[in-house]
């Protein structure tokens, strides 16, 4: 049997990752389909093969026990496929204050966010760097700064993108392409999870999901270290970044209050 080259998506059953598998799909590429959600995960390769694409590998399995991305790794393996792209779309962040979450919610967001996402890349870097291909790690704006209301979700998007950039020289040699995008407040289903409540809306001008997505994989295949789509997002990251911290963290603080339903803290 020959060998599948693959692009595989994490967080594949919704909002970024669901425009990501189309997009790629629509590339050219065959693709692995990675998220929790079995249903939602054979729809969309459903959908991609009902356009004339190769049907997507459907590999319904939770990134975030240690465990996971070496049963990613057998899944894929017995299905004769190897990753030429690794796009680490899973994640998700929580709004509320550090000591009213509960502490196993933050950690579990670190294991995903960050635990997985760096087994994920140093599982697959042997296929990448065989394949000459890529990785697309999605890290965030809050990656610019520190976030008080949403803290240990902006901190590891800041460990995203610099781990990121450190793969990008180091892997440059090799020929892979390495990114870290930076979306802005897309509105998918992270806000749900987040605890935002149904009040948040996509501020005038900030990048739509497709149009965040297409960034993304453009930045890839240019060879772009970091990509911001969309100058309302770019502006917001010069700002976070530049501002001083003791101007910025208290007006983010009073956002991410206004964002979370009547009644929590």
């Amino acid at each position: 049997m020959s060998e599948r080259k693959v692009a595989l998506i994490t967080g594949a059953s919704e909002g970024l990752g669901v425009e990501f598998a189309r997009v790629f799909a629509a590339r050219g590429h065959d693709l692995a389909l990675v998220a929790r959600r079995q249903d939602k995960l054979e729809a969309l390769a459903d959908e991609i093969a009902g356009r004339g694409r190769p049907r997507p590998l459907v590999i319904a399995l939770d990134l975030a026990p240690p465990e996971a991305p070496q049963r990613l790794r057998e899944a894929l393996a017995a299905a004769g496929a190897s990753v030429e792209y690794l796009v680490n779309n899973a994640g998700y962040g929580l709004n509320g204050a550090f000591a009213d979450l509960p502490a196993e919610d933050q950690t579990a967001m670190v294991d995903l966010n960050c635990r997985a996402l760096t087994a994920l890349t140093r599982l697959f870097l042997p296929d990448l760097e065989r394949h000459r291909g890529g990785l697309l790690n999605v890290a965030s704006i809050a990656a610019f700064a520190p976030g008080p209301g949403m803290a240990v979700y902006y901190a590891s998007k800041a460990y995203v993108l610099s781990l990121t950039e450190a793969l990008a020289e180091e892997l440059r040699p090799a020929g892979v392409r390495v990114s870290a995008l930076c979306p802005g407040p897309v509105l998918t289903g992270f806000q749900s999870r987040a605890g935002m409540g149904g009040s948040f809306q996509t501020p005038p001008g900030v990048a739509s999901a497709r149009e965040t997505v297409e960034a993304g994989y453009a930045g890839l295949m240019a060879g772009r270290r970091v990509v911001v789509p969309g100058v309302v997002n770019q502006a917001l990251a010069a700002g976070m970044a530049w501002i001083p911290h003791g101007i910025s963290l208290p007006q983010l603080a009073a956002r991410q209050a206004k964002r979370r339903p009547q009644g929590s803290k």
